[in-house]
């Protein structure tokens, strides 16, 4: 018997080159999840070449407030009408100084150019950069899944500190990481909202560890809903212009496609699955 476990590339829709890997992957059964950037100006087409593959695998939005253009006016966030960088948005969220109903009006429009593209709404909902998680905002997507999406998840990032310590992999980002999504994870409790119960998958993108000895620390002993984040992609010049992060995806896109992945995943007892069918720890 093989244990299920989620494995999620984020930043779909961000180029096409990061959604020719997505759809690669999950065509081969390496991935069970992706998360949807609608503010990007390639999702309505990285949706309709997606489509062929609904059902393989969950769907969800990246809920975009970085560095990127938000899809409609946010004068107190985006006064130049470009997001700011994670840094400021997490110093204006800790102060109290985002707009509730500002971040809402976003989020709603996100969630409406998903729908309009994808012709569903998002299995659930997580956060470029892992903003979700951060106070004001984590109201707001909190709100959004328990009256407007009932029944879709929330991505947690959230892991048991040992278990951070014992892996090793970028430990003080990871802590952060986890230290942030204590507040998401009660208020997901709270209001009845499914999540994931682990969180793995967080290092520095410099590639100075294999990306096979990550992935074998992250797969290491999954428990419950394990949700394993990736960010695989194939070099373009769209993706050079949006993002600093480009030969790393490359580098995991290969790995996941491996004989190598494959192997891992079998000696582990392993298997990519939606969430639906994870067990609740």
């Amino acid at each position: 018997m093989t244990t299920p476990v989620l494995l999620c590339a984020d930043d779909y829709g961000l180029a096409p080159g990061v959604g020719a890997s997505i759809r690669e992957l999950i065509a081969a059964g390496r991935l069970s999840a992706t998360s949807a950037m609608t503010v990007c100006a390639f999702w309505p087409q990285e949706a309709a070449l997606l489509k062929p593959l609904a059902g393989r695998a969950d769907v969800g939005l990246h809920f975009t407030l970085t560095d990127q253009r938000p899809l409609g006016p946010m004068p107190r966030l985006a006064p130049d009408g470009r997001l700011p960088p994670v840094g400021r948005l997490m110093a204006l969220s800790y102060a109290g100084r985002l707009d509730a109903a500002e971040i809402r009006a976003e989020l709603d429009r996100q969630i409406a150019a998903f729908i309009a593209a994808w012709g569903a709404p998002p299995d659930y909902i997580d956060g470029h950069q892992h903003v979700q998680q951060l106070p004001i905002v984590r109201n707001a997507v909190a709100d959004a899944l328990a009256v407007a999406l009932p029944g879709a998840y929330l991505r947690v990032c959230r892991e048991p500190r040992g278990d951070i310590l014992r892996r090793g992999v970028a430990v003080p980002k990871a802590l952060l990481i986890d230290a942030l999504g204590a507040g998401s994870a009660r208020l997901a409790q709270r209001r009845g909202i499914p999540s994931n119960d682990r969180f793995r998958g967080v290092y520095d993108f410099s590639g100075r560890v294999p990306f096979g000895t990550l992935m074998e620390r992250f797969l290491d002993r999954p428990a419950g809903r394990t949700l394993v984040m990736v960010h695989p992609g194939l070099a373009d010049e769209d993706l050079r212009r949006a993002d600093p992060v480009v030969g790393q995806r490359e580098v995991e896109h290969r790995y996941l496609m491996s004989a190598g992945f494959a192997e891992l995943l079998e000696r582990k007892g392993l298997r990519p699955a939606r969430f639906r069918d994870l067990p609740k720890a």
